[in-house]
């Protein structure tokens, strides 16, 4: 089956020959016959519902285009490889198995482009370029990277993107260089509610609905003020339809981020989106790489380092980013950690749908944290929150040793000593019952007021947040204001 003819004399005679049509739309609409019929489904109320928890910048008002059948444009590849001055390294924006990606200015229209170029020999085949130029092609969302055009001129094969001039999420999560500013917890969040309505809308309103199957902390991209966009739709599948439950399909992704089911399986669910995305979650959490073969065996794996840590409500705050450097809100991390273990659940029946993650994070979105103002909930208190009543308890019970023990024994022997024959009758009998009484009292006091005062909270916490069986997200962090 043949290409896409993107330049030389063959386009200019099929020009002639057919003016009022674009020799790439046959080619492109043959193709798409295999995936149709792909369209968007209407936005139903509750996804209306969960937007109004997220912040302005990703509101639901522009998700739905002018224009939903945008075709992309054709480049020739002279014209891609004047944009990028040749290729050259400095324009170099990064690169993997799949090839190189360059910076760009598309002459025809003077626009900031990123220019994938693939490679001849890499992971990324024709099947896939071809899967992500139709899916950007009648996909369309402000959270999904907007594809301008691509070329496939002989055995080149290039993808025009949106330039997003932040980068990856990756670049902002893992061995920053030392002038670089850590994410803080409010841009984590926005960019974790981002993702998810972008996930949410491949979930929900594409027909059929399209399984994402490559979610990684590189593949979404930022934009100006942290705003977060899914891209590389190479690996993306039409999910099930009618009475299927899943789709059976050669495993492909990154290690550390497939759902457990589908790599033992094959089997291809919404669900297995669904554990992806709690990885990337806890990578924005705690700043850990999914894989990190630098750690210790234990802590290789991202996942099962944080199972463990789950059911221990006290080492909640150890799984925070240090780069945070405790400016964070304890109940927002709480929170947080409650939707990344449920959707990292083994069972992937148990897992949350997209739309509940969705109004979980549009939630934390909207809770701007601010340090100054809202010091009760800065995690700063948390390592000390539990010394605390050892100290006291400590200080308090030698205080009170000190004072009380010493100040009954001397009576009767002062008093024993004077007048020990007249005396010894009444003060033995009325001396020992008053420490015996402060004591009492002072102790169940004591242990009444301090012993109480820290654990409150993680227990009322850890019965509602972390219940493996319930999959309402949004009643689990409405239940915590």
């Amino acid at each position: 089956m043949g290409w896409f003819p993107c330049s030389g004399k063959s386009i200019e005679k099929t020009r002639k020959k057919r003016s009022d049509v674009d020799p790439i739309k046959p080619t492109v609409s043959d193709k798409m016959k295999i995936y149709a019929p792909l369209s968007l489904k209407k936005e139903e109320p509750k996804v209306v519902a969960s937007d109004k928890l997220i912040n302005p910048p990703l509101t639901a008002k522009k998700e739905e285009p002018k224009d939903e059948h945008q075709t992309a444009q054709t480049f020739t590849f002279h014209e891609l490889e004047s944009a990028t001055k040749n290729f050259r390294e400095e324009s170099l924006l990064g690169e993997g198995g799949f090839g190189r990606v360059y910076k760009g200015r598309l002459e025809s229209t003077n626009q900031v482009a990123a220019i994938k170029q693939l490679d001849r020999n890499g992971m990324q085949g024709n099947k896939e370029f071809l899967v992500e130029v139709l899916m950007l092609s009648l996909l369309h969302h402000p959270n999904l990277v907007n594809l301008i055009g691509y070329c496939a001129d002989g055995d080149q094969r290039l993808l025009v993107y949106e330039y997003m001039p932040l980068g990856s999420l990756e670049d902002h999560l893992h061995d920053l260089p030392p002038n670089k500013k850590p994410l803080d917890w409010n841009a984590r969040m926005k960019i974790a509610a981002g993702a998810a309505k972008g996930l949410e809308y491949l979930h929900d309103t594409a027909n059929p609905p399209v399984i994402y199957r490559d979610l990684k902390c590189s593949n979404i991209l930022l934009g100006e003020g942290y705003y977060p966009k899914l891209s590389d739709f190479g690996l993306a599948k039409l999910g099930p339809v009618g009475d299927k439950t899943h789709v059976s399909t050669r495993v492909m992704g990154t290690y550390g981020y497939c759902a457990p089911e589908y790599a033992m399986t094959g089997q291809l669910t919404l669900k297995s989106d669904i554990y992806s995305f709690g990885v990337v979650l806890l990578e924005i959490i705690t700043g850990r790489k999914a894989i990190d073969n630098s750690k210790s065996a234990a802590e290789q794996n991202l996942v099962a380092w944080a199972r463990p840590l789950f059911r221990d409500r006290k080492k909640f705050s150890q799984m925070a980013d240090p780069k945070l450097q405790g400016v964070y809100p304890m109940r927002g991390l709480y929170q947080a950690l409650a939707v990344a273990a449920m959707c990292v659940q083994e069972q992937a029946s148990l897992r949350p749908v997209i739309a509940d993650v969705v109004t979980a994070l549009g939630y934390l979105a909207s809770q701007l944290y601010k340090p100054e103002t809202e010091t009760v909930h800065s995690p700063r208190m948390a390592p000390s929150a539990s010394p605390r009543p050892k100290k006291v308890n400590t200080e308090t019970e030698s205080a009170q040793s000190s004072r009380m023990t010493p100040s009954t024994p001397p009576r009767p022997k002062k008093v024993s000593t004077e007048t020990e024959s007249v005396q010894s009758s009444r003060v033995a009998p009325s001396t020992p019952p008053r420490p015996k009484k402060v004591n009492t009292e002072t102790e169940s006091v004591q242990s009444s007021r301090m012993a109480p005062s820290t654990p409150p909270r993680p227990k009322k916490f850890n019965a509602k947040q972390l219940n493996g069986g319930s999959l309402s997200v949004i009643n689990q962090t409405r239940g915590m204001n």
